[in-house]
């Protein structure tokens, strides 16, 4: 019959640097009572899995129970490095998103939006505004959220009906706008209602996300090639 007394003795390591490892963790010392206590919860999976993986082999051989072992040990510490690099790995997802499709809001905190720019330089939102997704070229120059014919005829607003009697000075020259109000704007966590809006008769081919929007938040922020909005 094979000797597997090495074999018994790397398993009953295993446990007993895992033991070490809890009682280490339990009476820290200078370790401060928060690190302790994740530290206990570190060990404890640890020792679990080294026991799951020990009576899970045992009726075969020692050689399978060690394998086993291992083999939770790898797992384990992969969860472990995951949890503890959640934020790093969620940033690094939100900034992947944010490249992939930039219009799309990235909600980076608590009624916080994240714009990634596009290659020419603007900002771009996608936006529910009334429950109908509308793209919006971000813009502070304007005093109104703009919207082209067509997307107010998508919203529901009949164009050849509205007064158009507000002029506005655009790219392609003066222009003039009819005043509308926009029951609600949603740009991922952040919602405002009944917003200023102008439905434009020409000379705007993107609709603008402008200050009636942008002027109720927080702060608005560009750091580098990102745009930060805060309600």
């Amino acid at each position: 019959m094979r000797d597997n007394r090495w074999t018994w003795l790397g398993l009953f390591g295993l446990a007993l640097a895992a033991l070490i490892y809890v009682l280490h963790s339990r009476y820290p010392g200078v370790l401060g009572q928060e690190d302790a206590q994740m530290r206990l919860v570190y060990a404890v999976a640890l020792l679990s899995f080294v026991g799951g993986s020990f009576v899970l082999g045992w009726r075969g051989s020692a050689g399978l129970a060690l394998k086993q072992a291992l083999i939770w040990i790898t797992i384990a510490l992969g969860l472990i490095i995951g949890y503890g690099y959640r934020d790093v790995f969620y940033s690094l997802g939100t900034q992947v998103r944010s490249e992939l499709a930039p219009a799309s809001p990235q909600q980076t905190g608590p009624g916080t939006v994240t714009l990634a720019s596009t290659r020419n330089g603007h900002f771009l939102a996608d936006a529910l505004i009334n429950g109908t997704h509308v793209r919006l070229l971000v813009d502070t120059g304007a005093s109104d959220v703009a919207l082209t014919m067509e997307d107010a005829r998508r919203l529901g607003f009949k164009p050849q009906e509205l007064s158009y009697t507000v002029p506005y000075q655009t790219a392609n020259g003066l222009a003039f706008a009819a005043r509308v109000t926009l029951d609600e704007i949603k740009l991922g966590p952040i919602t405002q209602r009944n917003v200023r809006a102008s439905v434009m008769s020409q000379g705007l081919d993107q609709s603008l996300l402008g200050m009636s929007f942008l002027g109720q938040l927080r702060s608005l922020e560009v750091q580098g090639s990102r745009l930060i909005l805060k309600q």
